[in-house]
């Protein structure tokens, strides 16, 4: 029998050519320009909730019924487009993608208006809602409705600022 090593470096190397491809290298590629490498925001692990306020419920991710308030920027779960109120927008952000880190730091420095929700979503993992909006790139933008429906998509990879995220705005 043969050692699956070949077949190992093989499925590597695939790995590696198709995210060269998508415009994106892993955050441990020790070939990747550290200039271009981006650090999360001081905070990024803690609750996303963007209101300062320490007395308020978490809307984050692992908060199961409350809805997320708008000028926030929250992890996607179950029935959180149904449960927020005013504008919503889908990030779908992949943790390895430096585009999406940049947009990523870029929402958690900035200000998020007080009339619109930023919902992230697990490029890598959800991939049901990649389908239903059609999204085959990571810092994917979908402005979607209260039922969900889609309004309007951005691919914010050459910009990835939270201006260009409101500018896209239906």
């Amino acid at each position: 029998m043969t050692s699956p090593a070949p077949l190992l470096r093989l499925a590597t190397l695939a790995t590696a050519l198709a995210l060269v491809v998508a415009g994106c290298t892993p955050v441990d590629d020790p070939t990747a320009d550290p200039s271009s490498t981006v650090t999360p925001a001081p905070g990024a692990s803690e609750p996303m909730d963007d209101d300062g306020d320490d007395d308020a419920p978490d809307a984050g991710a692992g908060s199961s019924g409350d809805a997320a308030q708008a000028g926030a920027y929250v992890e996607y779960r179950d029935g959180i487009i149904e449960e927020t109120a005013g504008s919503k927008a889908l990030f779908f952000h992949a943790p390895w993608c430096p585009q999406c880190r940049a947009l990523e730091e870029s929402i958690l420095s900035g200000e998020i208006p007080d009339d619109l929700t930023i919902i992230k979503v697990d490029f890598d993992t959800a991939t049901g809602l990649r389908q239903q909006y059609g999204v085959t790139i990571q810092t994917t933008i979908v402005f979607v409705d209260d039922d969900g429906a889609a309004l309007a998509t951005e691919v914010l990879y050459s910009d990835t600022t939270l201006d260009a995220l409101v500018a896209a705005a239906p």
